[in-house]
């Protein structure tokens, strides 16, 4: 049996092929595996915000009621085994080593016949998935998909109900460059005559995914039909922001879609969205000096507006702006963000995430001119997180918020956590 860092090797290798887009691939894998996915209904979550707390809460209402739950998202924040969870334990490194030598043989079984058939590194995690599912026994799974939807590795499942959080503009690359085009590659992942719950859409993207829907013969339920958009009408939920309320109330309507054996009571399922963890959303960490320490993953202008609400409430509790730290990916992303940062703190902290596509410190920089007049300092996460639970920024009585890319974030994670090591196959697109 290979040793953890020679499947890591192995991992590493397939996700340096790069992403491949459509589910051909997938379907074969699967079918040679034996279909695993059709051993446990499936809700299936999409969306360009927001589907990744969605899938948190529909996790925790089921597991609370009960329910076995296999938890499927990306990316990971520090440890692979994070995009594999029942009941919330991820998969260990043993367990991963395991997964891998089965699908290994598999794959490399039908790369035999077209090399150009060998899974990616997604459809590995895919697979490993729901052979974890299937093997342990879940009693639902909770699947969010990867890249937009119509042509995501998840796509090849039949769920008791699909729900598309949000649509706004990212990834325009891979999924085009108008609201209409995104919204209908998310409504790919519509199966005929399986329910549709939706977020708060654009009214654009609203209509293309009706007219995805009419066609698959899909009921479309909105949290605006239930809601009426009143946000007192919402479910509460303890992840902070008005959003995170609206995502509550699309998790309440895809468990109510789901099917009566999967029912939750009610005062289960509001007591469980008070209990949510979600790291890298909006998540409080007090370091060692007793100072707060906020993470929040921000990398579209939709999660732009939130972050500003936040940032906003931020200064109406404590009284004056936090420090900053902030790194992304990408120029449009990158003019997003800072339009909010500059507007909201006095001092910037510019970090440059471990990925290709990040911007360096002077292309940040440049998006603050004419903006900002504070103090600007370029960093590394090594620089100012030397040790676990110390950040060098600031002084006593400080807030410090650090946004901007995920990936950014898993890199101070690992750098705070006690058991400190090396973040490890994070997604590199």
């Amino acid at each position: 049996m290979p040793t953890y860092a020679e499947t890591q090797d192995y991992l590493y290798a397939l996700r340096n092929r790069g992403a491949k887009l459509g589910i051909e691939r997938m379907q074969v894998f699967n079918h040679a595996l034996g279909r695993p996915d059709q051993h446990f209904p499936i809700i299936h979550v999409a969306g360009t915000n927001g589907k990744g707390s969605v899938c948190a809460m529909l996790e925790a209402m089921y597991r609370a009621a009960g329910y076995k739950t296999g938890l499927f998202t990306s990316p990971h924040l520090i440890r692979l085994g994070e995009r594999v969870q029942i009941n919330r334990e991820p998969l260990t490194d043993a367990q991963i080593i395991h997964y891998t030598e089965r699908l290994r043989q598999t794959a490399e079984g039908l790369a035999v016949f077209d090399p150009e058939s060998h899974p990616t590194f997604f459809e590995f995690m895919t697979a490993m998935a729901f052979l974890h599912f299937m093997e342990e026994a879940v009693d639902v799974a909770i699947i969010e998909t990867g890249l937009g939807g119509r042509l995501d590795s998840t796509n090849i499942i039949v769920p008791r109900v699909s729900v598309i959080t949000s649509v706004s503009l990212d990834h325009q690359e891979q999924l085009g460059d108008t609201l209409d085009a995104i919204a209908r590659e998310k409504a790919g992942i519509l199966k005929p005559g399986k329910n549709l719950v939706l977020g708060q859409l654009p009214p654009e993207a609203e209509t293309a995914v009706r007219e995805v829907a009419a066609k698959r013969r899909c009921g479309v339920t909105t949290v605006s039909d239930v809601f009426e958009d009143d946000l007192d009408n919402y479910p509460p939920t303890n992840l902070t922001g008005d959003h995170q309320r609206v995502n509550a109330g699309i998790a309440m309507l895809a468990m109510c879609h789901a099917g009566a054996d999967l029912a939750v009571p009610e005062d289960v399922a509001f007591d469980a969205l008070m209990t949510i963890d979600w790291p890298g959303r909006w998540q409080k960490i007090t370091l060692k000096d007793g100072r707060k320490l906020i993470l929040d993953a921000t990398h579209n202008p939709e999660g732009c507006v939130a972050l500003e609400n936040n940032l906003l409430q931020l200064k109406a509790e404590f009284g004056r702006n936090p420090i900053i730290l902030c790194g992304t990916l990408g120029e449009n992303r990158a003019r997003t963000l800072m339009d909010v940062v500059t507007r909201h703190t006095e001092e910037i902290w510019l970090l440059q995430p471990d990925q290709p596509r990040a911007c360096t410190h002077s292309e940040l920089r440049a998006l603050t001119v004419g903006k900002f007049t504070g103090a600007l300092h370029d960093a590394t996460v090594d620089e100012l997180f030397p040790q676990p639970g110390v950040c060098q920024v600031g002084s006593e009585g400080d807030t410090i918020v650090i946004t901007g890319s995920i990936y950014l974030l898993g890199e101070v994670l690992t750098r705070l956590q006690e058991q400190s090591g090396e973040s490890d196959l994070q997604d590199r697109l």
